[in-house]
Order: structure tokens, then C-alpha cells, then sequence
């Protein structure tokens, strides 16, 4: 053992890492490393969101009309020939509920339901839904059944 060969106990020495900014002596000095000039040498700086390097963002290219109704209710609507053929097919027999619908995949469960007009209703049929159409209320009762508003 000499002098040549002495070196600390492994895992004592942590390596400092890049040290920039300390002279040109370092060979890491001049501009540290940010290269010459523009926002990003500068210090400070830090890209706005939506930023796309001068090009006009995306958000401004938008065209942007109207207005949205932040009230606004979506109804899933589901129309009278889709209720028969579900009589027809025997899924449902004199009664239809939001559960009913739900169950055959024609709503999910935090759908409201508007019963819509198209098509032919011929089953006397106990509806219980959130909206109906007028004439789909009409065909529901004159086809011998009931239309229930929740």
C-alpha cells in the first residue's frame, strides 16, 4: 500500500453533478450551458401554458361561436317503436321504468329518459319516465296505457 494507491471506502464519495456558471476555466462558463440569446437564456423565464413558439395557439385558432347553457339538461331519448319491440321480444310486460330501461341497456342510471314520438305503440303500457313528447303521450294513451312524469 502507498500513496498511488489510496481511494476513500466505496459509496463514501458522492459525485456533485454539473457545476455551471463558474468561469470558463470550468468549460462549463460563457453561457452556462443555455446557449446565446433568446427567452430561454434569459433567467426568469418560464413558457406561458398554451405557448407554441410564436405560432398562433391553438386556442386562438379556434373558431369560437354561440353559447352553452351550463343548465342545459340532456335527456336520453328513446322512441315508441323501441318500447314495443321490447314488449315484442317479452322484456318488459305491462310496466316500463327508468330501472326497466336500464336493464336492457337502452339508459344508464343517471340518464333522464324522454320518451320520443317515432314509431307505433300497440301494448297498453304503464310508462314512468322523466319527459314524454306530445305525441308520444298521445300514442302511450291511446293505445289503452298510462304516461307518468317523474
Amino acid at each position: 500500500m502507498d500513496l498511488s494507491n489510496l481511494k476513500p471506502a466505496k459509496g463514501s464519495v458522492q459525485k456533485a453533478g454539473k457545476v455551471i456558471g463558474r468561469g470558463q476555466g470550468s468549460g462549463k462558463g460563457g453561457t452556462s450551458t443555455r446557449g446565446h440569446k433568446g427567452a430561454k437564456s434569459r433567467s426568469g423565464y418560464s413558457k406561458k401554458l398554451g405557448f407554441e413558439g410564436g405560432q398562433m395557439p391553438l386556442q386562438r385558432r379556434v373558431p369560437k361561436f354561440g353559447f352553452t347553457n351550463i343548465n342545459r339538461k340532456e335527456y336520453r331519448g328513446i322512441n315508441l317503436d323501441v318500447l314495443q319491440t321490447l314488449v315484442d321480444k317479452g322484456s318488459i310486460k305491462k310496466t316500463v321504468t327508468v330501472e326497466d330501461l336500464v336493464a336492457n341497456r337502452l339508459a344508464h342510471k343517471n340518464d333522464l329518459v324522454k320518451i320520443l314520438g317515432n314509431g307505433e305503440l300497440k301494448a297498453p303500457l304503464k310508462v314512468t319516465v322523466h319527459k314524454f313528447t306530445a305525441t308520444a303521450k298521445a300514442a302511450i294513451e291511446a293505445a289503452g296505457g298510462e304516461a307518468i312524469s317523474l
